[in-house]
């Protein structure tokens, strides 16, 4: 099979449009920004940044070397540091630079922001979402060895009856709902995703659970 070319190979990716694993950036002026991206792709599965396209998909190309440096100004700004793979390629005389992120095998990946306080991101479609307290949770408690046992009580007993109830609710509803502080509706939650229990579902901007019925 003939080798695409540099400008065919680009040309594919970008007709693929933006989606869970392929960001595009015009230019980077801000390594705090990117940092967010590279949370997202690191927490959820993966991604590339194509660097130089425009969000309508038009090859505007890397003004300047300075913003492959920001490339790298970005990963300090992650914790832990995130590794990339970095490919330049030349379409029509332009500079396309490809980043390439690996999903992390221990999540979460935070980015730092102007008061260099952590947040973790995740991927949906074509954006970078803030994880809830939720989804830290639920990362911290894939960590426990296999096999650990979750106790099953009242508290617990309460939440399933209610999201059975309900079609679909938020953090706050469940907290309101079964009279739990957060901490725990949290703690419970996460056991419950990570046992197949309840599902989390993105809808409107918002996260929401649900009995998962299958």
């Amino acid at each position: 099979m003939k080798a695409l070319t540099d400008t065919q190979y680009i040309r594919q990716l970008v007709s693929e449009g933006e989606h869970c694993h392929q960001d595009f950036k015009f230019e980077i002026s801000d390594a705090r920004k990117i940092a967010r991206s590279l949370s997202a792709f690191a927490n959820t599965e993966g991604g590339r940044l194509l660097i130089g396209v425009k969000d309508n998909g038009k090859i505007a190309g890397v003004r300047s070397d300075e913003e492959i440096y920001m490339i790298e100004a970005a990963t300090m700004y992650c914790k832990p540091k995130v590794e990339l793979e970095t490919q330049t390629y030349k379409v029509e005389g332009k500079t396309v630079l490809e980043i390439r992120i690996n999903e992390t095998v221990s999540k979460p990946v935070y980015a730092l922001d102007e008061m260099d306080k952590p947040w973790a991101y995740i991927r949906i479609k074509d954006e970078n979402i803030l994880a809830t307290p939720v989804h830290l949770k639920m990362w911290q408690h894939s960590k426990k060895p296999e096999g650990a046992l979750v106790t099953f009580t009242e508290r617990e007993q309460r939440l399933l009856d209610v999201l059975k109830e309900k079609e679909k609710l938020s953090l706050n509803q469940c907290c309101k709902l079964c009279r739990l502080n957060h901490k725990t509706t949290c703690e419970l939650l996460a056991d419950f995703i990570r046992f197949g229990l309840v599902e989390l579902v993105f809808h409107g901007h918002k996260f929401y659970f649900k009995l998962n019925k299958e």
